[in-house]
C-alpha cells in the first residue's frame, strides 16, 4: 500500500482522521493479510464507529481491518516474503490462490444447494430448504465494507469457480414457477443494497404479480444499516428504495430486512436510528443476526445490550450464529461450550421481547443446527442439539446428542453420543448425510 489513505478502498469518501496514525508494523500486517482476505471499508465506519484512540482493541476496527493473526503464521510469512522480495503479480497471485483454497472457501457444502432448471445449473440460486430460495443477484456481489469474518469472502476474492451470482432474472422466475413450495425469497450476496433502486426493483417487482402468489415473503440480507445507513436516508435513490418497500407491503407480502449487527456500537449513531425508523415506517420488519466472534462480541453483556437496543428500536432479534468454518475462523472461533454459555447468560438478562432470538446455531451441510445445552444423560456428558432447519423437513426440532468435546468449535468436530456410529440423519454406517430425502435434485 502506498500511503495511509490507501489503508482502505475509497467508496466516494473522505480519509482517515488526521489523528489516526497507525504504526508501520500494523500497516504492513494489513497489507500482507489484505492480499489474501478481501478488504474494504468506508468513511462512515472510519469516522463514526471506530475508536481510533484504541485501535489495538477496538472491535469495529477488527471487524474491518485485517490483522496478522487472521492468517496462519506460515501463510503470513510466505506472502510477506514475496512482497518484500518484489515478486511479480502473476507469481504472487498463484501463491495467494493456493492459500485461499486452503481456507475452506466453500463451507457447509454450499455447492450442493445449487439447483437445476432442466439442464441449466442455476449458479445464482441456492435452494437448501423447501420454503426458502436464496438469490444472488450479480449486481449485488460486493458490500459497502467487508467484514473480516465473512464466510462469503471468496465472492470478493476473484475465486470465480466458487462465486454464486446470477443476472438471468428470467431463469430465476422460471424456477419459481415450477417450485410452488417456495414461499420465501432471500436476496443476498454480497449485499443486495449496493444495487441501485432500479436494479433492485427489476428483480423484486415481477415477484409481486399474481403469477407468484405463492411467494409470501421477501427478505433482504444486508449489512448496510451497520456500515452505510445513508442508503435509506440521503443516497440519490433513497426515496425510491422506500417506495419499493411500500409497494412490497401494499401487495400483502411480508418484507423482512435481515440486518447484520455485530456490536452494540453499530446501533449507537443517530444516522442508523433514523434509517431503522424510516424502514419500519414502510411496514417492513427488521430482523437482526450476527455470529458470535472472539475479539468482537464474546461477552454476554454485549449481546444482552444489543438485543435490548434492537427491541427498543423496533427490530426483532433473530439469530446468534457460530462463526463459520472458513477464512479467518481460527482468529474468531470459540469452543461450542463457551458459545452456549455466552448465549444463555445473555438470554437470561433480557425480557421475553428479546427472546425471539435463537442460537447458538451452525449452518452445517445438513441444516441449521442449534446447541440446546450440555447435559449428563445415562452417565455421559453430551451436547444436546436440534435442527432449526434441515435438508429433510422431518429432521426439524428432533433433539439429538453428540459427545461432549470441550475443544470443538464446529459441528463436523462432534461425534455421536452413546457409542453410535452416526447421527440419525446420516447414511447407515457413515458420517455422510442421507441424501435420499433431498427435494431439489
Amino acid at each position: 500500500m502506498e500511503n495511509q489513505i490507501a489503508i482502505y478502498m475509497l467508496h466516494n469518501y473522505r480519509t482517515i482522521p488526521q489523528t489516526a496514525s497507525l504504526p508501520a508494523e500494523m500497516m504492513r500486517h494489513i497489507e500482507v493479510v489484505g492480499r489474501v482476505l478481501p478488504f474494504k471499508t468506508n468513511n462512515y465506519v472510519v469516522n463514526q464507529l471506530i475508536d481510533w484512540s484504541d485501535v489495538e482493541h477496538d472491535p469495529i476496527f477488527t471487524l474491518n481491518f485485517p490483522r496478522r493473526e487472521m492468517l496462519d503464521k506460515r501463510h503470513f510469512a510466505t506472502v510477506d516474503k514475496m512482497l518484500s522480495q518484489g515478486a511479480g503479480k502473476k507469481e504472487t497471485d498463484a501463491v495467494v490462490e493456493k492459500i485461499r483454497l486452503a481456507l475452506n472457501p466453500n463451507p457447509a457444502g454450499q455447492e450442493h444447494n445449487v439447483p437445476w432448471l432442466g439442464k441449466i445449473r442455476l449458479k445464482g440460486i441456492q435452494h437448501k430448504y423447501p420454503e426458502t430460495v436464496l438469490f444472488f443477484p450479480s449486481q449485488g456481489q460486493t458490500c459497502h465494507a467487508y467484514c473480516t469474518f465473512c464466510f462469503r469472502w471468496p465472492q470478493f476474492s476473484g475465486i470465480s469457480a466458487l462465486k454464486f451470482a446470477m443476472k438471468e432474472a428470467d431463469l430465476f422466475r422460471s424456477y419459481l414457477r415450477i417450485h410452488h413450495e417456495v414461499t420465501d425469497i432471500l436476496f443476498t450476496g454480497g449485499d443486495p443494497m449496493v444495487m441501485n433502486s432500479d436494479m433492485l426493483s427489476a428483480y423484486i417487482e415481477p415477484l409481486l404479480s399474481h403469477e407468484f402468489t405463492h411467494i409470501r415473503s421477501i427478505r433482504i440480507g444486508t449489512k448496510s444499516l451497520s456500515y452505510w445507513p445513508y442508503r435509506y436516508l440521503t443516497d440519490t435513490d433513497s426515496d425510491d428504495i422506500m417506495r419499493l418497500f411500500d409497494k412490497i407491503i401494499s401487495t400483502g407480502r411480508n418484507l423482512s430486512v435481515q440486518a447484520h449487527f455485530n456490536h452494540p456500537r453499530e446501533l449507537s449513531t443517530g444516522t442508523v436510528r433514523k434509517a431503522i425508523a424510516r424502514i419500519r415506517a414502510t411496514g417492513a420488519q427488521i430482523r437482526t443476526q450476527s455470529p458470535l466472534l472472539r475479539h468482537i462480541n464474546d461477552k454476554p453483556e454485549l449481546w444482552s445490550e444489543m438485543w435490548r437496543t434492537q427491541v427498543d428500536l423496533g427490530c426483532i432479534p433473530y439469530y446468534m450464529f457460530v462463526a463459520r468454518d472458513t477464512g479467518a475462523k481460527p482468529f474468531f472461533e470459540l469452543p461450542l461450550e463457551r458459545c452456549w454459555n455466552i448465549f444463555r447468560r445473555a438470554y437470561r438478562r433480557v425480557s421475553g421481547l428479546c427472546r425471539t432470538v435463537r442460537g447458538p446455531g451452525m449452518s452445517d451441510h445438513a441444516g441449521k443446527i442449534q446447541i440446546l445445552g450440555i447435559q449428563e444423560v445415562k452417565g455421559e456428558k453430551v451436547f444436546v442439539l436440534r435442527f432449526l432447519q434441515g435438508r429433510n423437513p422431518l429432521w426439524v426440532d428432533i433433539p439429538f446428542f453428540a459427545q461432549y468435546d470441550p475443544h470443538a468449535t464446529w459441528f463436523n468436530q462432534l461425534k455421536p453420543a452413546f457409542g453410535e456410529k452416526k447421527f440419525f440423519f446420516e447414511e447407515h454406517g457413515t458420517r455422510r448425510i442421507d441424501t435420499k430425502p433431498f427435494l431439489f435434485e
